[in-house]
């Protein structure tokens, strides 16, 4: 990435004494009508020697206040790209860097495509060239045949060494190379390490410069635009591996458990948001399960989130459960939260080697749904008991969460979700889905046969048209099965 310039104070060339007024010779510009390129015929060449400060009027005495006014220097807020802090179209400037002592280098007068007068800078060197490169400087001509620093050093005879220096004093402006009508190669190899075009010395003119001025600024601007916009696209690539390095990978090896997710981020362009869930079985054959929702979707949350359901998998690991394990959660909560009012919501589930039951503890958080075969093979689903649901994490200290025992049967599907899933509006009058309604909905899709990730995703895309659009909250759903 370029490092940005320090900015520094307009250096004008009527400051330092080097400042020439011409006036602008009469007549209508350069060209046919309405060409927004055309310029002054050729115009009379001014001397390079001291730089110039071109001028569309004749000079006139200036009162002190005029003479602020009519001087060459900016607004620090102008930039290199030639608007100011308005977005005003201001003068361009023109740095002209190149050492010829007789000055037979000539500027011809130029016009920009407003019909405003182009100021030029002289520079007979780099070290005048960095105190002459102030923040209104929109483009640099820079003689290739100028010497660069150490270039009389043995070994060092790299042609475009100038060229090279002068791109990292300025990484923000244009810069037009200048050559001779021989040396073709050396422009085409000056815009490849970096030039934005070059020039002939001795086929200048007036049209010619002013457009090409023109076109290197714009083409400046281009990339400069395009350069950001390719590393956002990489930025956000990077997030999105990040993110998805951060979704749980389930590891149920060597258990007869069917797992299915789904995940939809409440959040636009994100792939995770406050709500998060896992699944591990442990070495004692018992499946563990969470899901959660930390208060907000933004990105704060989402890495909250992580954190959560990091130290969940740990602790699991490490031999905790029930009342034991969310507290320890709370505790990492407290410690990683930013804001006292942040809490989260838990729903876990234990459920033994054989299958046939389950410990449940819910910490403010909604009761899973159990679904089953019954009679007739019409298949039941009903919510598990909510009565022990105790408070959110981060709510009250010393909380306590019961864990309630359930009976599952030996085949059946549990589903753990989110309250993005049952807040989604439904019908005219703006009612929320509700519990009672996410019920009916699965048994439905159940009857039409679904299982597995069909009927989450089905789930989840019936629940965005019911609200008659994309959620706003986000939605995280865990299926288990066992035998169906």
């Amino acid at each position: 990435m370029p490092v940005p310039i320090p900015r520094q104070r307009a250096i004008p060339a009527v400051e330092s004494g080097q400042a020439h007024s011409v006036s602008a010779p009469s007549g209508p510009p350069c060209g046919p009508p309405g060409d927004p390129f055309s310029g002054p015929p050729g115009g009379s060449p001014i001397p390079s020697g001291e730089g110039a400060a071109l001028s569309a009027t004749p000079a006139t005495p200036a009162t002190p206040a005029d003479s602020t006014e009519n001087t060459e220097s900016t607004s620090s807020a102008d930039s290199a790209d030639g608007t100011g802090s308005a977005g005003t179209h201001a003068n361009l400037t023109v740095l002209l860097i190149e050492d010829d002592p007789a000055g037979s280098l000539s500027v011809p007068e130029l016009l920009d495509s407003a019909g405003k007068p182009i100021r030029v800078r002289t520079a007979r060197n780099l070290t005048e060239a960095g105190r002459l490169l102030t923040d209104d400087v929109n483009c640099i001509l820079l003689d290739l045949a100028l010497p660069a620093p150490g270039s009389g050093d043995a070994g060092n005879d790299d042609e475009l060494a100038v060229l090279k220096h002068v791109l990292r004093l300025a990484p923000r402006h244009a810069v037009l190379a200048l050559t001779g009508s021989g040396d073709a190669e050396r422009g085409a190899e000056a815009v490849r390490v970096g030039a934005q075009d070059y020039l002939f010395r001795d086929e200048l003119d007036g049209r010619l410069l002013s457009r090409a001025i023109r076109y290197a600024v714009e083409r400046k601007r281009s990339d400069k635009a395009e350069r950001h916009l390719t590393e956002s696209r990489l930025r956000a690539q990077e997030n999105a591996r990040l993110e998805r390095g951060l979704l749980p990978t389930p590891l149920l090896e060597g258990s007869p458990l069917r797992f299915a997710a789904r995940y939809r981020p409440g959040r636009s362009r994100a792939l995770l948001g406050g709500d998060f869930y896992d699944t591990v079985r442990t070495p004692d054959g018992t499946v563990h399960a969470m899901i959660g929702d930390v208060c907000g979707h933004g990105p704060d949350e989402a890495a909250l989130g992580v954190e959560l359901r990091i130290a969940w998998r740990a602790l699991t690991f490490a031999g905790l459960c029930g009342d034991q394990l969310l507290s320890t959660l709370q505790q990492v909560l407290e410690h990683e939260r930013e804001s006292d009012e942040i809490f989260a919501t838990l729903c876990t589930v234990d459920i033994s080697p054989d299958g046939r039951s389950a410990g449940l503890c819910l910490a403010g958080h909604p009761a899973p749904l159990l679904t089953r075969p019954g009679a007739g093979g019409t298949p039941v689903a009903e919510l598990l008991p909510y009565g022990n649901n105790g408070p959110a994490l981060g709510l009250l200290p010393n909380a306590r969460w019961p864990r309630t025992q359930i009976q599952l049967g030996g085949s059946w599907g549990l589903m753990l979700y989110t309250d993005g899933l049952i807040e989604g509006r439904v019908g005219a009058d703006g009612e929320r889905l509700g519990q009672d309604g996410m019920v009916d909905l699965i048994r439905r899709l159940l009857d039409r046969g679904l299982a597995g990730e069909a009927l989450l995703q089905a789930a989840v895309s019936e629940v965005r048209n019911l609200n008659g659009g994309e959620l706003t909250d986000d939605v995280a759903v865990l299926l288990l099965n066992r035998g169906t």
